[in-house]
């Protein structure tokens, strides 16, 4: 099993719509998109542009629960959020959001810029659409950036930041049109963080709430071509995350992961700041739920090293952080504008190391890069063989049309691909999880393995530990006991004994809680007392076993 990209994580469990959704807000159309009206299907392509107060004109008879959906997601967990919210919108409007892209009508297809590979799967996924005769809608980073290239141009597009608008679009493509959201939003002459965060949402796992606390960065990164999508910088207030973050833990939720392009550059747009966000967030974070921070580059959490120091010793919050280096050399750290010499990353991760018991740090590198010597190169060795990162993402360089890499004389493939394999041998030398053999470990079980056999809990170091399906139920923390390692993970036995005071104590808990009725009642004083009757057999029969 292989540990996925970890802002790139998928759960394979069902999708289900949130119920308990108590924000009915209403999403009113202002149009500053441009709608093209097609007659047939070989006629050429008109213009029909809309002014900010004009409106869409309805069609008669048009029912949505008659259409069915399918949505495909490349990339980080923002795009993964973004993909979330348009479900809900969809399904709060009636259309059905169906798994089996065979059975849909209409394929929404929200793609990622950062490289070469998620960009052909994209198209690919595009033509194998418009081949079995689906309607199509794109959106994400690639279409926001590159909507102006021949095989995007007469195709439906959702801009980055107008997720919201979602139904008007797939609407208008069902009805034969190709509209487009594309602008920016603004308050105040301000960049915002994007739609609203108090949307409906279909969270591919009901578990876990994605927030995207900020669209765009501060970054000039010189083979990074997301900034063309998301643009500069645009912060949430703190006042709607925390909303939107009390809405999930009213839902259920266990896991709140906090996520954008950097977390870091959180706030530097309205005179916030991430800690500030953190400790506002963890006051209203219940006692058996986590927050995951999200990718910070290295400028950003070295400004506040010592706040997320704190923050990251917090019962509730992850001792976990992706900061990516991206290479070992400072010569090739300046051709990238990263902004930080390696002395900087050092800095952050021995501080944090000393200051954060146990904290996993999970790091990329680029191979590869334009300007790359072989003795650069051998400085990223050395720092990955001095740190032995247990989460490493090893990235062979792409030139992205557009960035200034692409124009730079570029390393020979077959060099990128043995440096990258020397990266990888490294990586793959080392086991960090050999001794954890008998450790006992809290765990927070969320998700299901990719192979569908296990449930995946994490601990307090979000290091990935798996249980047998029998032994555990999605959504609760488990006492487990390490009995084996692999390279990316532990399997683990529950610790029966501690699983059972627990289950009496949330049956109690339940009991006094809720106005049972009296069979409700006989079924819990049962649970109860076999429960009781299991603990208490466990403890008798270890009391003998001594004796003899």
């Amino acid at each position: 099993m292989t540990l996925e990209d970890i802002e790139d994580i998928y759960q394979n469990i069902d999708t289900t719509t949130n119920k308990n959704d108590n924000h009915s807000h209403e999403f009113k159309v202002k149009l500053n998109h441009r709608i093209y009206r097609k007659e047939n299907e070989e006629s050429n392509v008109v213009d029909d542009y809309n002014d900010d107060n004009s409106s869409i004109e309805p069609y008669q008879n048009f029912l949505p629960a008659k259409y069915s959906i399918y949505v495909h997601t490349w990339g980080c967990t923002h795009n993964s959020s973004d993909s979330e919210y348009m479900m809900g919108i969809l399904a709060q409007n009636g259309y059905q959001i169906v798994q089996d892209k065979e059975k849909a009508q209409l394929w929404i297809l929200n793609s990622c810029t950062v490289k070469t590979p998620a960009e052909t799967q994209f198209r690919n996924e595009m033509k194998k659409a418009l081949s079995k005769g689906k309607k199509l809608v794109l959106a994400g980073c690639v279409a926001q950036s590159d909507y102006r290239l021949p095989y995007l141009k007469s195709m439906s597009i959702i801009g980055v930041q107008q997720i919201d608008k979602v139904v008007e679009v797939v609407e208008e493509t069902l009805k034969g049109n190709v509209v487009r959201y594309l602008t920016v939003r603004k308050k105040d002459g301000r960049k915002t963080g994007g739609a609203s965060l108090h949307m409906p949402k279909i969270r591919r796992n009901p578990l876990i709430e994605i927030i995207s606390i900020n669209t765009g960065c501060l970054n000039e990164c010189t083979y990074c071509k997301t900034k063309h999508a998301r643009g500069k910088l645009g912060s949430y207030s703190i006042e709607d995350i925390v909303e939107r973050a009390q809405t999930a833990f009213n839902e259920n939720v266990k896991e709140l992961w906090i996520t954008s392009e950097d977390t870091g550059a959180y706030g530097k747009d309205i005179g916030k700041s991430l800690p500030e966000l953190l400790d506002q967030l963890i006051k209203v974070v219940p006692n058996d739920c986590m927050i995951r921070v999200g990718m910070t580059n290295p400028p950003y959490i070295l400004e506040h090293i010592e706040s997320m120091a704190r923050i990251l010793s917090h019962p509730r919050v992850y001792s976990f952080l992706h900061i990516p280096v991206q290479s070992g050399s400072d010569q090739v750290l300046s051709d990238m504008k990263r902004e930080y010499c390696i002395e900087d990353f050092c800095t952050i991760v021995d501080f944090l190391k000393q200051r954060v018991k146990g904290i996993t740090i999970a790091t990329d590198i680029i191979c590869g890069f334009p300007t790359e010597t072989e003795n650069n190169f051998n400085e990223t060795v050395s720092l990955v063989n001095k740190y032995r990162f247990p989460v490493l993402f090893i990235n062979q360089f792409f030139p992205r049309p557009g960035t200034p890499a692409a124009k730079m004389k570029r390393v020979p493939t077959l060099e990128v691909k043995r440096r990258s394999r020397i990266i990888s041998q490294l990586f793959n030398s080392y086991y960090p999880y050999n001794d954890r053999i008998g450790h006992k470990y809290r765990v927070l079980v969320t998700e299901l393995s990719t192979d569908k056999k296990f449930f995946v809990g994490h601990n307090k170091f979000y290091e990935q530990i798996l249980i047998a399906k029998h032994q555990c139920q999605l959504g609760e923390w488990i006492d487990v006991e390490i009995e084996s390692v692999g390279k990316y993970h532990m399997m683990a036995k529950t610790l029966w004994r501690r699983w059972l005071m627990n289950r009496i104590r949330t049956t109690l808990l339940m009991g006094n809680a809720n106005n049972d009725n009296d069979s409700t009642k006989m079924i819990r004083k049962i649970w109860l007392s076999s429960c009781t009757i299991i603990l208490v057999s466990s403890v008798l029969y270890k009391i003998y076993r001594k004796i003899v």
